[in-house]
């Protein structure tokens, strides 16, 4: 399902003495939210005025955070921002929106599960399936998806011979 908000990430920490924070991006690239103008924090939006990627991290300085004592108030905050302000490819879709998609086997339509949360790793994400007959750790890679339909509420896989973690 599209939310109308997702998840951006969480603020970890300052940066320099001028009211930067750092966020930490869950979910989707720095680089995705770097033309971002309003973040969220809780129900209060905030005006970004400028921000910049660094080390996977996005610094942003906030409208009204203009000391370190102020982004200090921030820190472990979880930010949001509106789906229409990021920008996707055609048929994008964002990690938070594949949780709770019903997981079918690409050649027999047959359910396996509900993506119970995606696992990022350094060569790629990897979707988690529970609730069927087995637990599936499927690599979010062509080879292994055939199609992913949000609106429609699916993840097509393509089942493999030992990709399940209770075969035998």
């Amino acid at each position: 399902m599209e939310l109308p908000f997702i998840t951006a990430g969480q603020i970890i920490n300052t940066h320099g003495i001028r009211g930067e924070v750092k966020l930490l991006p869950q979910g989707v690239e720095a680089e995705g939210l770097a033309g971002c103008k309003t973040f969220y924090i809780g129900d209060k939006p905030w005006d970004c005025t400028a921000s910049r990627v660094h080390k996977g991290c996005l610094l942003l300085k906030l409208r009204g955070v203009d000391d370190m004592n102020a982004a200090l108030a921030l820190k472990g905050k979880t930010v949001t921002v509106r789906r229409e302000d990021v920008p996707l490819p055609e048929g994008g879709y964002f990690d938070e929106e594949l949780a709770g998609l019903t997981a079918r086997d690409a050649e027999t339509g047959e359910e396996i599960g509900k993506i119970a949360e995606v696992l990022t790793y350094p060569a790629h994400k990897i979707y988690a399936v529970r609730g069927g007959k087995d637990e599936y750790l499927v690599p979010a890679v062509p080879a292994f998806i055939a199609a992913i339909n949000v609106p429609g509420g699916t993840v097509d896989i393509h089942m493999m011979e030992g990709l399940g973690t209770h075969e035998n």
